[in-house]
């Protein structure tokens, strides 16, 4: 089956299979910012904007991606980059393997909600699982930078 869709800005048609999951479309388009983790929809690290909104691709069929907007941290590189330091000056970045699913959620929040309080944060990344801190790293990098943004 053909789908069409934009993918990072760009066009893309390709040829299918129906039973194509949407992480693996992407990876084959090297999309390598979005990881396989737990394949139960549960980690984050396959998260991906959707017409601006995070889904996770691991849960999703390509077949359904056909005619939306998908972004991926290859395509946020600039956005992403105005905080990512933040959160890494909170040392978050341990393995580096969560990052790109905490990277995409925060970008997402961020444009869902310009100001948001520590709690809202932490609700939104809820769905982000990281074994190397307690979330409190990533708590205080997006803190300051909101902060920065203030001063």
């Amino acid at each position: 089956m053909e789908i069409k869709l934009k993918l990072n800005g760009s066009n893309i048609v390709r040829e299918i299979a129906p039973d194509l999951l949407l992480i693996d479309f992407l990876r084959d388009n090297k999309c390598f910012s979005v990881k396989r983790g737990c394949e139960t929809s549960n980690c984050g690290l396959c998260t991906v904007l959707m017409d601006g909104t995070p889904i996770l691709s691991c849960s999703l069929l390509a077949a359904r991606a056909d005619g939306h907007e998908i972004y991926t941290l290859e395509g946020l590189q600039e956005e992403a980059s105005a905080f990512v330091g933040f959160l890494a000056d909170q040392g978050t970045d341990q393995c580096g393997f969560c990052n790109p699913g905490f990277v995409m959620n925060t970008i997402a929040l961020l444009r869902e909600n310009p100001d948001p309080t520590d709690e809202e944060i932490l609700q939104f990344l809820s769905g982000n699982l990281c074994r190397c801190s307690g979330y409190e790293g990533q708590l205080r990098g997006i803190r300051a930078f909101l902060d920065s943004r203030e001063g």
